[in-house]
């Protein structure tokens, strides 16, 4: 609560002093011989009932006082304006994104097919969905888009900020679903097609494999990182696994476990994030690619604007309206119930 003219208030004092001038003013005075005849006279200027036009006249001029002093009541209210950045995730599903990186601490297959089974051990690619998923939940602002990749990219979804639809996409995928082999040049200019119009005042790529560059295309991954660069679009790469990375393969010996060398070409990645003014990470595992997601998100901050304004409900109408009410009522009272007649 508070007073639009606060200083109005100091009517308060002419009024009040005006009230003790009326209280205190003596009654007009008759002289008589005696004052028997009027002992068993009822009620004078004092009593309740002869006071009560008064007292309501009194809180009639009181409210129209508060009235003129604006009291109100503020609702403050901040409205986000966020400027978001438009993001391509591209992620490697190739074959050998089946591959199981071994949790530190897990020395048996039994111990392993137990944390498999547990879901504390995962491949490549559900690990890194799981990562994924947690970065698009942490930047409702941002436009997020995917692309698959093997031997060719697939376009998954489009930068939107209707990130249930990106994640459900996402959540289809497979390892080897679109082939064995592992083209990163692709993934990228496909990257860049989609952000090259972007309004976004940032835009970014983020490179997710575990392989090595292994398809011939017109366009080397070098030159699909200068492509960015030209557009000023910002490339992560992250290399995903580690020498502990086995296979699970089922055949008439039963169930084997495979163990699988990491593949991928650290220093290409390296220099396709230089020049596009990016940074290269290694994930070695599920923790280690959490670490390197939330590195990201502290690095692409989204601005958001908070203006404030404020919201005020009046109360001056009302009390005007209750003085005119009390006012009228008490001329009412005044000239019928208690009308005195000389």
């Amino acid at each position: 609560m508070s007073f639009a003219y606060p200083w109005l208030l100091l009517l308060f004092i002419p009024f009040a002093l005006i009230l003790y001038y009326v209280w205190r003013r003596p009654l007009p005075t008759l002289r008589i011989p005696s004052l028997r005849p009027f002992a068993a006279a009822k009620g004078s200027r004092r009593s309740l009932p002869l006071l009560l036009p008064f007292l309501l006249y009194t809180f009639a001029v009181a409210f129209l006082i508060l009235a003129v002093a604006r009291p109100r009541h503020g609702d403050e209210k901040v409205v986000m304006r966020a400027q978001g950045i438009d993001i391509m995730l591209a992620i490697d599903l190739s074959g050998s994104m089946e591959t199981i990186d071994v949790p530190n601490g897990i020395t048996t297959e039994g111990q392993l097919i137990d944390a498999i089974k547990s879901g504390k051990a995962k491949n490549r690619l559900l690990v890194a969905m799981d990562e994924i998923g947690k970065f698009i939940e942490k930047r409702p602002n941002d436009r997020i888009g995917l692309v698959g990749f093997a031997e060719l990219p697939y376009n998954i979804c489009p930068p939107t900020l209707d990130h249930g639809f990106l994640i459900s996409n996402m959540e289809r995928l497979k390892p080897g679903i679109i082939g064995d082999k592992t083209g990163i040049a692709g993934p990228v200019a496909s990257a860049v097609q989609r952000l090259k119009d972007s309004d976004a005042k940032r835009r970014v790529i983020v490179l997710f494999t575990d392989g090595s560059n292994n398809v011939t295309a017109r366009v080397s991954p070098l030159q699909a990182a200068k492509l960015a660069h030209d557009y000023d679009i910002i490339i992560y790469t992250v290399g995903i696994g580690s020498d502990r990375g086995v296979v699970l393969q089922r055949g008439f010996m039963g169930t084997q476990f495979m163990p699988v060398q990491g593949e991928f070409d650290e220093e290409l990645l390296k220099e396709m994030a230089k020049s596009a003014d990016g940074k290269y990470y290694r994930a070695f595992d599920a923790e280690g690619l959490g670490k390197v997601m939330n590195e990201i998100d502290k690095l692409e901050k989204t601005s958001v604007e908070q203006p404030k304004y404020i919201e005020y409900s009046e109360y001056g109408p009302k009390l005007v309206s209750a003085a005119l009410i009390l006012l009228l009522l008490g001329f009412v009272l005044e000239n019928t119930v208690y009308l005195r007649v000389p």
